[in-house]
């Protein structure tokens, strides 16, 4: 007799951690959040466009910057145009 409510009890925890697993909303884009296998390549392939070569040894701080000022400009024109 006891197993049946523990079964009906063990269902309703799992139909309520499936549908809380669901119910995650698509967040603004947020620095801090973990990035996926293909959102980093994405962000390098973006950054060797914008010039950064990361077997560029001698010219490594000037580099980075200037393609980081180059990808900054770029996500902020996206940004602007999807606003």
């Amino acid at each position: 007799m006891k197993l049946i409510p523990r079964m009906v009890v063990g269902a309703l925890i799992g139909i309520a951690a499936v549908s809380s697993a669901f119910a995650q909303t698509s967040r603004a884009y947020d620095q801090n959040t973990p990035k996926t296998r293909a959102e980093v390549k994405a962000d390098l392939v973006q950054w060797r466009k914008a010039g950064y070569d990361p077997l560029d040894w001698i010219n490594y701080p000037a580099n980075a910057i200037a393609a980081g000022r180059i990808v900054a400009q770029q996500r902020a024109q996206a940004q602007g145009a999807q606003q």
